[in-house]
């Protein structure tokens, strides 16, 4: 666990970074990790409160694409470079364009089996004094859109913005966004810039501000909200269960929590179509796609009384 508690400094400060470290293959031999389904049905019928932590693999169960992979690139640029503060500050124009460009993708996306499942199965445990929440990475609306309730967004939301000069947060679900953003965004590679001047950019319209907006996601090299971190904080000291749903776990300091929650003797189950950089810290794994084996696992359970 030496990797784990070196590691906990980063969940603290809750900044975000991206590790390039991707372990495929097979888990661990030392870890004695099942995949019985069975066996883990029982657990989750026991379980009294439920942390669920889900990454991209369950958009991409919506068809939104991942941001890994082939998709990792938008024009010529690596998504997680255009993700920075720093390219937001020397380019906003750019910025805006690829985050126009997601959010549109977003906005014509329904949840899927996975979201229905999750959605479904906190209303019912609901009813026997039971609870669950989501922590997600996800940053589009699927979760909420599907009927969850109890969400914690730690990378913030596509749906949202924020000004650079006044700090105000608002939903915002325009499509466009603004009108020079319209049919923008194009991700292919030998599209130009749109190159849109800043004061044609998303402006901020509280009490006359008029400042620049951003979209209110956290960006890579940025801390995670205080008021959030706290929250997830809380549902790792208490949950009695934790499911990781389709993340990569290589962005910190989400992919700490769920090995945080292990390292207290509660039994994590990982769901991924292959396993990840911390599938060893965890009692159960099941490969295959989130849209297949989540919803299965999710299930009315015998036992449960209404």
């Amino acid at each position: 666990m030496t990797m784990l508690l070196r590691n906990r400094a980063v969940v603290a400060l809750g900044l975000r970074m991206c590790s390039s470290h991707v372990t495929k293959g097979p888990l661990a031999d030392a870890v004695k990790h099942s995949s019985d389904m069975s066996e883990f049905r029982e657990v989750f019928s026991k379980a009294k409160h439920i942390a669920i932590i889900t990454g991209a693999g369950v958009s991409a169960e919506s068809g939104v694409p991942t941001f890994r992979g082939k998709n990792e690139k938008w024009r010529k640029w690596l998504s997680q470079d255009l993700a920075t503060p720093e390219a937001f500050s020397r380019d906003p124009s750019r910025v805006w364009e690829f985050y126009h460009y997601r959010r549109e993708l977003v906005m014509n996306k329904k949840p899927s089996a996975v979201h229905l499942a999750l959605a479904e199965c906190e209303v019912r445990l609901k009813k026997q004094g039971r609870s669950v929440v989501i922590i997600t990475q996800c940053i589009d609306d699927l979760h909420r859109q599907a009927g969850s309730k109890h969400v914690l967004n730690v990378h913030g939301s596509l749906m949202e913005t924020r000004c650079m000069s006044c700090g105000h947060v608002s939903v915002n679900k325009r499509s466009p966004i603004c009108a020079p953003l319209k049919n923008k965004g194009d991700p292919g590679p030998d599209v130009p810039d749109a190159q849109i001047p800043v004061d044609k950019l998303p402006r901020c319209e509280e009490r006359e501000c008029n400042g620049l907006l951003r979209p209110n996601v956290v960006f890579f090299g940025e801390t995670l909200d205080s008021h959030i971190l706290t929250k997830v904080e809380k549902e790792i000291e208490t949950c009695d269960l934790c499911l990781v749903v389709g993340t990569s776990s290589i962005v910190y300091p989400a992919a700490m929590f769920g090995p945080r929650i292990a390292s207290r003797g509660v039994p994590v189950a990982e769901f991924n179509i292959h396993t990840t950089p911390k599938s060893e810290y965890f009692m159960y794994h099941f490969q295959g796609p989130c849209g297949t084996t989540l919803p299965q696992a999710l299930a009315q359970h015998e036992s449960e009384v209404f």
